[in-house]
């Protein structure tokens, strides 16, 4: 497959990111057969000693040495090399030697020299910045030393800055990608619990969701709030950021709370994200009414700062009878969120699946602002449905007295 292919032209670090089962581990041990095989088993190849940098050493022998997808598996049996286990190394019919190193031990890697690496699952170690520092000092040998690097992404320091660097290449690939060889039952399970989720992106899509420094919600926030069911709903809002010129996004966003007892108790479930791209006025108002009737609305908050009276003349155009409440924002995008944020900081909002494009706004939401392209437009929706939901009425509660006697 070509995202197991290494690309073309001049490169130091190969980045093979992908899902779960989308073949990394194959492409890493057929980009070691290519550095150390020459033409017949006893000719050199362009590497001669190779570094193979697991998370411990029991998995670079289980996985990246004996596994399915391993480098014994993937070699002929003319070429394939010799295991010496008492000196954790793997040797070729024509000298080449790889050396296994466990990212647990950083020091391992001080005074060794390499012209080439194989390094799996990078974003799991613990000691990542340290080993692959390390690494790269032991790379020193030949003219072209090289290193492929096949993990599963994670928002981690050390594969964030390895993504940077200016001599890195990757490629992609999502677990889909390898599915001639996965079970389908694996396949079907995988795809029905995370599909749409921010930890499916990740493990099955194979897509790197940065957290922004001093971002309202972290990815380990959001993923804390997703929930397979939705108790029974006291309200149902849709919320609406319109979009006037149609250069941005007009977010649409479903919300419905439980709002039993004081409002400590209360809790908000967000049930849809159904924001549109470059529709007209008249679009984006029918998908704002058919969010209602589909999620069961009982209100649609709109902002009007920009639009004005047009976003109500709009909506009352397709419907005059939509229950509408139009909102105007006087303070930043950033400080009306931040009361929405503690929410989920204490457990009281909740998402279903589906809401991944909602979630990479989300977590590219600072108290400065917004830090990602464009407009915050599913972020606006969310923000102003849970304001007309808890954060208002909490407000403006008042404990019932007791009765006197």
């Amino acid at each position: 497959m070509e995202h197991q292919l290494p690309p073309e032209g001049q490169w130091r670090s190969w980045v093979v990111m992908g899902g779960r089962g989308a073949g990394k581990t194959r492409a890493g041990a057929e980009w070691v057969r290519s550095r150390v095989e020459g033409a017949k088993p006893t000719d050199r190849g362009p590497a001669r000693r190779l570094a193979l940098v697991g998370e411990t050493f029991d998995q670079v022998r289980d996985v990246m040495i004996f596994g399915d997808s391993g480098i014994m598996a993937c070699s002929p049996p003319d070429r394939r090399p010799e295991w010496k286990a008492g000196e954790r190394k793997l040797i070729w019919h024509n000298g080449a030697v790889a050396q296994a190193f466990s990212a647990h031990d950083p020091e391992g890697l001080r005074g060794p020299q390499f012209d080439g690496a194989w390094v799996d699952e990078l974003a799991k170690w613990k000691k990542g910045e340290e080993t692959w520092d390390m690494l790269q000092f032991a790379l020193r040998l030949g003219d072209d030393p090289r290193v492929c690097v096949t993990t599963t992404p994670r928002n981690v320091a050390v594969l964030k800055r390895l993504l940077e660097t200016p001599s890195t290449v990757v490629t992609h690939a999502p677990t889909e990608a390898n599915r001639a060889n996965l079970a389908d039952s694996f396949l079907e399970e995988v795809r029905a619990r995370y599909a749409g989720t921010r930890l499916g992106r990740q493990e099955l899509d194979g897509v790197l969701l940065p957290d922004v420094d001093g971002a309202l919600w972290t990815g380990k926030l959001l993923d804390a709030a997703h929930v397979e069911q939705v108790p029974e709903l006291d309200r149902v809002v849709v919320a609406l950021d319109p979009s006037v010129g149609g250069a941005d996004a007009c977010g649409i966003v479903a919300v419905g709370a439980v709002t039993q007892g004081p409002p400590v108790e209360w809790r908000a479930y967000v049930l849809g994200d159904c924001t549109v791209e470059g529709a007209s006025p008249s679009g984006w108002a029918e998908a704002a009414l058919r969010a209602m009737e589909r999620f069961g609305g009982d209100r649609l908050v709109a902002e009007v700062n920009q639009g004005g009276k047009l976003v109500d003349e709009v909506l009352r155009q397709v419907n005059p009878l939509v229950p509408l409440k139009t909102v105007h924002a006087a303070k930043g995008k950033g400080a009306r969120a931040e009361p929405v944020a503690a929410l989920y900081e204490q457990g009281r909002v909740k998402h279903v699946a589906g809401l991944d494009r909602l979630e990479e706004q989300m977590i590219q939401m600072t108290v400065r602002g917004f830090e990602g392209n464009g407009s915050p437009d599913r972020v606006d929706a969310l923000v102003w449905a849970l304001h007309e939901l808890i954060i208002e009425p909490a407000a403006s509660y008042q404990r019932p007295r007791a009765r006197m006697l």
